[in-house]
């Protein structure tokens, strides 16, 4: 599975306003009922939310990515948005996030759902793939970035 499967150039916001966890994830949950016409952006952002509850989707290095499963939902989507300042999002490493990967899958598809997890993780874990994430300056060139990305694998 490729990340370009589940994401396009409109799914990527460039510059994140929210300043904390609950504008952020708000942020991107309208985003993305904004461009589909089957995802209800109260309904992601209470799943996003509960899911943060368990425990915090940021998993270090500047990097969170929520993750949901939503009824009505038909396949994998996904949204990036990147926080120039930096976002408080209770990270493991107790530092700021400025790359997020939204993942929201149907209900029953906890085999695709983990695989497009483990894709995400396994990209943002290069160092300079980040570093070229942040300097992108509009949609088509961090999504250009993450497909020239996800094509090397």
């Amino acid at each position: 599975m490729k990340i370009t499967d589940f994401l396009d150039p409109a799914m990527v916001i460039p510059d994140l306003q929210g300043r904390n966890k609950s504008a952020v994830l708000k942020e991107m949950s309208e985003w993305m009922a904004l461009h589909s016409q089957t995802m209800n952006a109260g309904l992601l952002f209470k799943a996003l939310l509960e899911r943060e509850k368990i425990s915090s989707t940021a998993i270090g290095e500047g990097v969170a990515i929520p993750h949901g499963k939503l009824p009505g939902v038909e396949r994998i989507a996904g949204v990036f948005a990147r926080s120039s300042q930096g976002v408080d999002f209770d990270s493991l490493d107790g530092g700021l996030t400025y790359l997020f990967f939204v993942l929201v899958a149907p209900e029953n598809s906890a085999a695709d759902h983990l695989k497009a997890l483990a894709r995400i993780s396994r990209l943002l874990k290069d160092a300079a793939f980040r570093a070229r994430l942040m300097t992108g300056k509009t949609q088509e060139e961090i999504f250009n970035t993450i497909r020239e990305e996800d094509d090397r694998f």
